[in-house]
């Protein structure tokens, strides 16, 4: 029985240090994290990024209105964010909806349900996430590979009639994307390269 609770331990240690090893350095996961802001604005963002055990955690205090975001190190994808700290506890609930597993439309029908019973806070001024997306961070040079920006501004219960924007999708063009609800947002995609 000994031995079985030895070896138990040594696999659930050897899995615990295989798992840090994959999450980059706090500094790392911080200058990654603020290329998606604007540059006069990332030295004083504050920073999300993961632990050991892949839970986010704040790296970094801010000192002005961004909360940025590193990439899961469990992605698929380099993927960072910036965003409006008034966008914090929307972000913040998509991310324990995600750890549940629930995604998609459904995420968003939650979410927006709870904004409207009043137990999810959202802004009702405009607020903007930066997002910056690429096949890889080079930690030496600083650079995201294959780098793609783009921007969102909420703008909770934008219509089109209400902004002169069109629902369709496009990457000339800014365009409304879930309108008349709480999470309705400008997309601005630039041509891909």
């Amino acid at each position: 029985m000994k031995t079985v609770f030895a070896c138990t331990v040594l696999l659930a240690s050897a899995a615990a240090a295989a798992a840090a090893a994959d999450v980059p350095a706090p500094e790392v996961q911080i200058a990654a994290a603020v290329l998606a802001a604007p540059a006069e604005l990332r030295d004083d963002a504050a920073v999300l990024g993961y632990n050991a055990q892949g839970e986010v955690v704040k790296l970094r205090e801010g000192k002005n209105e961004l909360i940025c975001l590193a990439t899961d190190p469990n992605g698929k994808r380099f993927s960072v964010a910036c965003y409006h700290r008034d966008l914090e506890p929307y972000m913040a609930r998509g991310r324990e909806l995600l750890a549940q597993k629930v995604t998609g439309q459904k995420r968003n029908d939650i979410r927006w349900k709870e904004i409207a019973d009043g137990k999810l806070s959202m802004p009702r001024e405009p607020r903007t996430l930066y997002v910056l997306v690429g096949t890889g961070f080079d930690a030496a040079a600083g650079k995201v590979n294959d780098a793609y920006l783009r921007w969102v501004i909420y703008t909770p219960f934008a219509t089109p009639e209400t902004t002169g924007l069109s629902t369709k999708a496009s990457d000339s063009a800014p365009w409304l994307m879930s309108p008349g609800t709480a999470g309705a947002h400008i997309m601005i995609n630039p041509p891909k390269k």
